[in-house]
């Protein structure tokens, strides 16, 4: 039977992911130069529309559909034929099916959209598009399907995700590995300064990401429950650790703490207690947190040093909070908060443990191969990247002809 409060709110968790994509487009425009802010919030805001569109045709249905041999879902429910408001026995039990649908909609929307902040000021809006919808199709559908889907080959294996880490997070950190290998560093890189335009609008960012978070952890509890509880405990309180260990961990390195590092440090907590926010109490998810801030730290201050030109920190941020949060899953998962999920290491589990270091592997493997075949495909045969006299003009008017401040 459909319950009007869950229903509610799943409908409330889904607007709330919703905004998470606006909110990236914030964050991210506010750390590029002012001449390619538009071009980048672009970049964000358009996949609403286009991922949207493809989910409705293809995305639903092969994430979720009814199962072709664990590894993908068939096309019966393409066009959402069949998905109605009756509730789904297999996703949803107590609220209706299409309320389920969009509100995995937004998780598929913002997962490529991340994804573009690693080759930031340097990408034309054509190919991007392209390789989003490619990208959303041969990587995002797949993955989701074999850990979220009915039937799905990693799931019967016993590797948990309660809300993207391996599904959102390390699929975008991968292929932005693949991408930055790919297009290379943007012009001038290592000979002059990329300084962030706009820090207040970045913080702005920063607020309203960790607002639909919220709907992102929490709401994958599907109902108004005890576990919709926990998780959202644990979303807040692993974000908060993540921004305090950032903050501390930059004081004691440059001797003294950033506005950028603080946003940065809240966003890295954030995406590592992901996978872990309905298996895990407040003190393991505070843990995780202080972890995600030390880790992801060292982790962009190490590819400052090499040089490497992941223009706003995908990689260490997300990618690297993806996998150390499924990680630490298998450690502090307990079916003491989650009878649905596994016991992990600290309870003596050993096996599982080994069992998401096996998701990590597989996921991390075959989104970055995918993702590094699309992107040579594309540039060979379209041209990922601007030309010199482009990226020095800036995305804003070589790509749309605008330009967000006027004197």
């Amino acid at each position: 039977m459909i319950n009007s409060g869950d229903t509610a709110f799943v409908l409330a968790a889904a607007g709330l992911v919703l905004l998470m994509t606006p909110g990236l487009a914030l964050f991210y425009g506010g750390m590029v130069r002012s001449k390619n802010v538009l071009g980048t919030i672009m970049q964000s805001f358009i996949l609403i529309s286009l991922i949207s569109i493809e989910w409705v045709y293809f995305g639903y249905t092969m994430s979720f559909g009814p199962d072709l041999g664990g590894f993908i879902g068939n096309l019966s429910w393409f066009g959402l034929c069949g998905v109605t408001a009756a509730p789904s026995p297999d996703y949803a039990p107590t609220i209706p099916h299409l309320v389920f649908m969009i509100y995995q909609c937004m998780f598929a929307v913002i997962t490529p959209a991340l994804i573009a902040g690693a080759f930031a000021e340097r990408v034309r809006f054509a190919p991007f598009l392209v390789f989003s919808l490619l990208w959303a199709i041969l990587v995002y559908n797949p993955v989701c399907h074999w850990i979220w889907g009915k039937g799905g080959w990693l799931a019967a294996r016993g590797v948990l995700d309660f809300a993207g880490g391996l599904v959102v997070h390390l699929t975008c950190g991968t292929a932005a590995l693949a991408a930055v290998l790919v297009i290379g560093p943007r012009e001038h890189f290592g000979k002059t300064s990329f300084m962030p335009h706009n820090l207040p609008m970045t913080l702005m960012g920063t607020g309203l990401l960790w607002f639909g978070w919220f709907g992102f952890n929490a709401g994958s509890a599907l109902a108004a429950n005890g576990i919709a509880a926990s998780a959202f405990t644990a979303t807040h309180l692993g974000g908060m650790a993540g921004m305090a260990m950032w903050s501390i961990m930059e004081w004691l390195h440059t001797g003294r703490p950033t506005t950028l590092g603080a946003a940065s440090g809240a966003i890295a907590g954030l995406a590592t207690i992901t996978p872990a926010a309905g298996f895990v109490g407040p003190n393991s998810a505070i843990i995780i947190g202080l972890l995600a801030g030390i880790a992801c730290f060292l982790a962009v201050s190490f590819k400052n040093r090499m040089g490497f030109d992941d223009s706003l920190d995908v990689i260490g941020i997300h990618g690297l909070g993806g996998l150390l949060g499924t990680v630490c899953l298998g450690i502090f998962a307990s079916k003491a908060i989650n009878p649905a999920g596994a016991d992990g290491l600290l309870a003596g589990n050993a096996a599982f443990l080994g069992t998401q270091l096996f998701g990590i592997a597989v996921v991390g493997i075959y989104a970055f191969v995918v993702s590094w075949i699309l992107l040579k495909i594309i540039h060979a045969t379209m041209g990922l990247r601007m030309t010199r006299d482009n990226e020095v003009l800036g995305l804003d008017q070589a790509e749309h002809s605008e330009a967000a401040y006027n004197s």
